[in-house]
């Protein structure tokens, strides 16, 4: 694979309504900072970072006159309001990838340039928001949460000016959708009613082709952004991820965790956590997720309604919060190593929830904690508290409860079997806001080792990685609950 070829142009099909064709703008002495050898290789790339003419493609230094890169056209909601001037303002579609299994991707190039969408912006990333974005996308597909990946950033020494001077970077990310609850925006506000229609018509011929055995396909093809959403959101919420900044243009038509930006793990439990620096309203905080989410489907939902009768969308929305608190529940019960419903599950995570809250207790370690009683007891979990008395009454009510669980064949559940469960579902290592700073201050300097080996360590994020277990760590007073800037 060494030359433009290797992609398709399924998007570049499209009616040029769809996008605007764009020249990438290269970036003065590009080199790689990392290449995901594991993900290149699903897609027959070379293991080791290319050089050469594929390193000129992927990076947008050649093209192809036949088939250019594109720039994408959509519109959106941010923070609650309709903005009509939106698209691809510095990232270009390559094109799309097949890999082994015949399952196509997204190849989008973020920070080759100006766009006609990039209004007041420069086109550009720079090398901070890359490496973020290159980390969380792939702690998240560590983390078995739908998410966009990353293929390779470079860095370059095209200067780029935000608040300081900084260096210029390039992330390779690839999707298995690049369409945005704002494209099918932009069509109806714009009365592309035919546009519209051919979108949908598209997302169900390349993600549910299933919806065509439906009487009603386009209400089915909403079904399926709902329930994705809804398991997607479930999901955030279990492992403690706060994304920052929930517009509509970030919001996948598939269900993946897309365009990180202002993003946040928890540490001290904190339901109103806010990672966005810019969110003055609390509107993206970590608790307001399951609304915004459904407030999000409802602006699609508007959007689709000259497809789509009122009825039929309002009845699937309604069917979103009990999908997520489904899904939630189950999560919540696999992560406390209960796999047998009862209705006294809903009042001990609720009391869990309020514990970890009044005593500002790490999530990511108390759980990993509590999925570890069967090596050190329970003076894990309580030395993580300074009132013990009200963690011992909260975690007797637990393993009481935990000595009900039984196995297919009826008998009870060993402390050992539990909590090996539990330990492939609650994670030793996240991405700590403060984590992913000390790599940006080194690879600042021009030492990237730290990107690379939060890289390698956030692959593999339930295991124990006993040599890297200063990882693992609390984050130091400076580090926690740090809030974000969107400035990329």
């Amino acid at each position: 694979m060494s030359s433009p070829c290797l992609f398709s142009r399924r998007f570049a099909a499209l009616p040029q309504a769809f996008y605007s064709y764009v020249t990438p703008q290269p970036l003065d002495n590009t080199r790689w900072v990392v290449w995901n050898s594991e993900l290149a290789c699903q897609f027959e790339l070379p293991s080791n970072a290319p050089n050469g003419e594929l390193k000129q493609i992927l990076s947008g230094e050649q093209i192809s006159q036949d088939a250019p890169p594109l720039a994408m056209k959509y519109a959106g909601h941010q923070f609650g309001a309709y903005n009509p001037d939106l698209g691809d303002g510095r990232g270009v579609l390559l094109g799309e990838l097949t890999n082994q299994t015949n399952d196509v991707f997204d190849l989008h190039l973020k920070g080759a340039g100006l766009t006609p969408y990039s209004r007041m912006g420069d086109g550009r990333a720079v090398l901070r928001s890359t490496i973020r974005e290159y980390l969380c996308s792939e702690a998240m597909a560590g983390l078995g949460i739908p998410t966009t990946r990353s293929l390779g950033m470079l860095v370059s020494d095209t200067p780029v000016y935000r608040e300081k001077c900084e260096q210029g970077a390039l992330l390779l990310r690839l999707a298995r959708s690049h369409i945005r609850f704002g494209h099918f925006e932009h069509f109806f506000y714009t009365n592309q009613l035919t546009h519209l229609q051919q979108l949908a018509d598209k997302v169900i011929e390349w993600y549910w082709p299933d919806c065509l055995e439906s009487e009603k396909p386009y209400l089915r093809m909403f079904e399926h952004i709902v329930s994705r959403t809804a398991e997607m959101i479930a999901q955030w919420q279990a492992c403690g991820f706060a994304h920052g900044v929930m517009n509509t243009d970030n919001m996948s038509i598939i269900g993946e965790t897309f365009d990180y930006g202002p993003f946040g793990f928890l540490d001290d439990y904190e339901p109103g956590y806010i990672c966005n620096h810019s969110d003055y309203q609390g509107r993206y905080a970590f608790d307001q997720q399951p609304r915004i989410a459904l407030w999000n489907l409802s602006a699609l939902a508007h959007s689709l309604s000259p497809l789509i009768e009122r009825e039929d969308l309002e009845a699937s929305l309604a069917n979103f919060e009990p999908l997520l608190v489904k899904t939630f529940s189950r999560l919540m019960r696999q992560k406390l190593g209960l796999y047998n419903k009862q209705k006294v599950d809903t009042q001990l995570f609720s009391a869990m929830f309020e514990l970890l809250h009044q005593h500002q207790i790490d999530y990511t370690r108390f759980m990993r904690e509590l999925s570890s009683v069967d090596q050190g007891g329970i003076n894990g979990v309580l030395d993580l508290f300074i009132d013990r008395a009200e963690a011992s009454h909260w975690l007797e009510q637990y393993l009481a409860r935990c000595e009900q669980e039984v196995d297919e064949t009826g008998h009870q559940v060993s402390c050992q079997a539990r909590c090996e469960k539990m330990r492939q579902v609650n994670p030793k290592y996240i991405l700590r806001n403060y984590l992913a700073q000390i790599a940006i201050d080194k690879a600042e300097q021009g030492d990237f080792s730290e990107v690379q080996t939060l890289a390698e360590l956030l692959k593999r994020p339930f295991d124990e990685q006993a040599e890297m277990s200063a990882y693992a760590n609390l984050p130091p007073d400076w580090g926690k609950k740090m809030e974000i800037s969107c400035s990329s």
